[in-house]
């Protein structure tokens, strides 16, 4: 019969082989990341680059033209910090629907909401991979002033966005 320090002895270095294991897995995750976003600033300079381009050559028609190719070229899963004046157009659909959402509860004066509660009122599945996928969203745009969360997972608009929730600014 097996001691039961001897079993211990086998769980825990199980337990550690598990930990190596995700350990070299975040690390080239990682690294998959840290040359992902090189690429994508790379194509930022480059935009950018051409921007000034078409600007210097072409005078205003060359403004209205790298104005075209910095909006084409906006990845629309980013979140601007919030400051006053900022339109609701900056953000995806996604996020425009979950400020929306929220501009309503607010107008009806019915509080906050959950992301369990979002994924309803959007029709979605209220399925952990739908309600995690709200709430990074959620969360994203609370790291960034559009959202606060006074209560773990209760979401309401920040004062100032709500006051100008009306004129999607």
């Amino acid at each position: 019969m097996p001691s039961v320090v001897g079993l211990l002895e086998q769980h825990e270095l199980s337990a550690r082989r598990r930990v190596d294991e995700l350990r070299e897995e975040a690390d080239r995750i990682q690294a998959e990341l840290t040359v992902a976003e090189r690429e994508w600033k790379e194509w930022a300079i480059a935009r950018s680059r051409v921007g000034a381009v078409l600007v210097a050559g072409n005078g205003d028609a060359g403004v209205e033209a790298a104005r075209e190719v910095r909006d084409a070229a906006k990845p629309k899963t980013q979140v601007p910090v919030w400051r006053e004046g900022l339109a609701w157009s900056v953000l995806s659909a996604d996020y425009q629907r979950i400020l929306q959402a929220l501009a309503d509860r607010h107008r009806l004066h019915q509080g906050p909401l959950t992301c369990q509660e979002m994924a309803a009122v959007f029709g979605m599945d209220v399925v952990p991979a739908k309600v995690e996928a709200l709430r990074s969203k959620a969360k994203r745009l609370v790291a960034r002033g559009w959202l606060t969360e006074r209560q773990p997972g209760l979401f309401t608009l920040v004062d100032a966005v709500a006051s100008r929730s009306g004129d999607g600014s």
